[in-house]
This record gives C-alpha cells, structure tokens and sequence, in this order.
C-alpha cells in the first residue's frame, strides 16, 4: 500500500506552534510509517518526517510572508495530482481544493473535513460526493448533504503529554485568540473566581485582542502567545482546568484531548464535538454560559485527573487514530 499524505502549507509539518491540521498530519503519517506503510509526505520543504518527503513550497507561507498563498497551493497541490499514478490512494488534508482533480486522475482519493469554514464551500464537497471518500473527525461536523465512510476522531502522542495527579493554581485558555473560542468568556470565568488565568494562543483578531483582551491583562490574567510542544506538555499539565467557552461548532478540539491526556479536566460549552469528547463528571464538564461555567469550577477537584488521561488512552491515542485510517484505507481499496 502506498500513500500519498498531502498536508496543508499554511504551517510546518509538524507545526512549530500553531497548526492544528499539520499537527493532525504529522501524527497520522509517523504513525503509518511505524506500521511500515509506504507514505510520501507532500508538505512545505522544510517539514520533518520518517517517511519520504516531497514538497516545492520552501516555508509556510503564514510564516513567510513574501510567499503568495494561492500560488504556493496551487504548485503545493498540483504536484501530487501529477505525480498521483506511484500511488495507490491519496489522503487529501487540504480541503476543498484538490477535489477539482479528483476526476482528472485515476487514483483514489479520501479526505479528511476538518471543518467548514463557510457553507459557500460546500458545492464543491457536493460535486465530488459520489466520487471520492469523506471522513469525518467527528460526528457533530457532518453536513447531512454528504455521505462519509466514516468518522475517525484525532489522535494524540501520548508520549508527549505527562500526567500530573496534582492539579495547578491557574485556570488555562489555550487558543486561537478570536470572539468564536471565547477568550474574553474565560477571562469573565477567572474574574468571578478571583482565580490566575493564562491565556495562550496566536490571536486571530487583533481588534478583538485590542478591545476585549489586552485590558484585562494583569498579575492575575496574563497572556503568553503561542507555546511550542515543550512548553504545551507543562503548561497544560499545570493548570486546574482548561477553559473552553467556545461560540461555534467545534469540529474536534486538539487542545482538549491534550488537556485531559495530561490529567486537566475541561469546562466547555456544548458546541460542535465537544459531547463526544467531555463526560460530565468524569473528565470535565459541558456548561452553557458563564455562569454556569464558574459553578461548576468548584466540582473539579472531584474530578480524578487519572481518569481523564485513561479517557484519552482509550479513544483519543494516535494509535487508535491510526488503525481508524488503514481501516479506511482497506475499505477503499477493495471497492476499486
């Protein structure tokens, strides 16, 4: 079995920091390649990985910006359509776009929806339902006009994440710093407790930032940008509880599993995939509102932080992740 991975190039695969799809990517690749199956990785050039590497963007291009990104996507894409025939299936994590190919090769394709961005992608995704393969990364992120071969949730290095029976003193926002993640909801949740909170992530929205963020920061309440891997691991492990308000539909949420892989229960608002992750009382808690939110803070320690990481080992491990997609993988290729 030999497989193409094409993985996004707004970021590094795996990402530096930020760069949930890549991160997605990476794990899934490493791990196929664990199970000695021929993967090539078609990622920006100076990504990281066991299997061959093929790429012609040089950097990301959201940390580059001299690259264009419609032109690297369109040269980032186009070299594993033409090079698509050495291949017994592609595994499309780019979205939309390298569906326009699909019918102009003849080689298998499945993607992987981590998301919609807007609904006005969707006639793309419509076109192409009926000739290549749809996974969804939960059930929640399914539109009822596609049809998918099934849902494969993410999966988490658990070697990366310790787990830390001792929760911190500090209430964790971990991020994109945008009105749809609640950042500013979080900040009202550590206001009401008189609890520390750290707020960490890339923002998204400088005017949000400016406005509703910034304003708040203290001793208290600070803001430390994105975190790396290393910093991920003990930043997250430390704290009492993640909060994640979030106003959409999340499709999974890395940050959560991750979370809880190092003993952290989450409180989250009940969007999206977010009750197919948290178990009330077992690893977290679904709230509706800030209120309720900072209610429920005072049942944490109730919560035994070894129970959420054996949560995450027995449904959110790359392992599990992996064997999720060779299953898919055999699927297509005994249909064809």
């Amino acid at each position: 079995m030999k497989i193409a991975m094409l993985s996004p190039i707004a970021w590094r695969t795996p990402p530096r920091h930020y760069g949930p799809w890549e991160r997605v990517v990476s794990l899934l690749t490493e791990g196929l390649v664990r199970q000695n199956i021929d993967v090539t990785l078609f990622a920006t050039k100076d990504s990281i990985t066991e299997a061959e590497l093929r790429g012609v963007c040089p950097a990301p291009y959201e940390e580059d910006k001299t690259l264009d990104p419609k032109v690297w996507e369109c040269l980032h894409i186009s070299q594993v359509m033409e090079q698509a025939s050495e291949f017994d299936l592609i595994h499309n994590h780019f979205d939309f776009l390298p569906l326009s190919y699909s019918k102009l090769i003849k080689t298998p394709m499945v993607t992987t929806i981590h998301g919609f961005s807007s609904p006005k992608i969707l006639p793309v995704f419509q076109k192409y339902n009926q000739h290549t393969h749809y996974v969804s990364i939960s059930d929640a992120d399914r539109s009822p006009e596609l049809d998918y071969i099934r849902t494969v949730y993410h999966g988490i290095d658990l070697e990366h994440f310790t787990l830390k029976e001792t929760p911190g003193d500090y209430l964790l926002y971990f991020g994109r710093i945008h009105p749809d993640k609640g950042t500013w909801e979080a900040i009202q949740v550590a206001q009401k407790t008189g609890m520390k909170l750290v707020i960490a992530g890339i923002i998204q929205d400088q005017e949000y930032y400016n406005q509703v963020v910034e304003p708040h920061l203290n001793e208290k309440i600070t803001y430390i940008g994105s975190v790396g891997p290393e910093e991920r691991d003990t930043l997250l492990g430390n704290a009492f509880a993640l909060l994640h308000p979030i106003f959409f539909n999340e499709p999974f949420g890395l940050s959560v599993v991750e979370a809880m892989a190092c003993g952290t229960p989450v409180l989250a608002f009940g969007k999206g995939s977010m009750p197919e992750i948290i178990e009330n009382g077992a690893n977290g808690f679904i709230v509706s509102n800030v209120d309720e939110m900072t209610e429920k803070l005072k049942n944490i320690e109730n919560i035994p932080r070894k129970s959420c990481r054996e949560k995450v080992v027995k449904r959110f491990s790359q392992e599990i992740m992996v064997k999720g997609y060779l299953s898919v993988y055999e699927d297509i290729l005994n249909r064809c």
